[in-house]
């Protein structure tokens, strides 16, 4: 997997692209004018991305009719020798359709435990909770 980036102003913007060739804009939360996701948010971004493409195929897969799927990620920071990496990772998944709890549930485990690998890539550092909300209602 290889991704490039090409500084687009005199401050920092940035262009990413990977194989898709996509455009994925990245900047100094810092900046005047920001025009891009923070590196930091770009992280909370893969974790729930990641996450969700795995619940919505599982669920897919098994003939779930989803209506809706929103993903909230939090992320908490810490001081540590001048930089703020994460020690603290919450992913909060709202379905709302014809779904089995169960089937949900499921779901969201296989893909925090098992598949998704933005996840595992930080299983060892960052301690990484997620919940689930089927139709309005807490089943995790």
């Amino acid at each position: 997997m290889k991704v490039t980036l090409e500084r687009k102003n005199m401050e920092y913007l940035l262009e990413a692209k990977g194989a898709s060739g996509i455009p994925v804009m990245i900047d100094n939360k810092g900046s005047e004018i920001v025009q891009g996701s923070s590196p930091m948010e770009l992280i909370l971004m893969g974790v729930g991305g990641c996450s969700a493409i795995d619940i919505i195929s599982i669920l897919k897969k098994q003939k779930q009719e989803i209506d809706n799927y929103k993903v909230e990620v939090t992320g908490d920071r810490v001081e540590q020798d001048g930089s703020k990496p994460f020690k603290a990772i919450q992913v909060m998944v709202s379905l709302a359709g014809a779904i089995d709890a169960a089937k949900a549930q499921r779901a969201a485990d296989l893909s925090f435990q098992k598949y998704c690998s933005v996840s595992k890539t930080f299983d060892s550092v960052v301690e990484i909770t997620y919940h689930v909300i089927l139709n309005g209602k807490a089943i995790s």
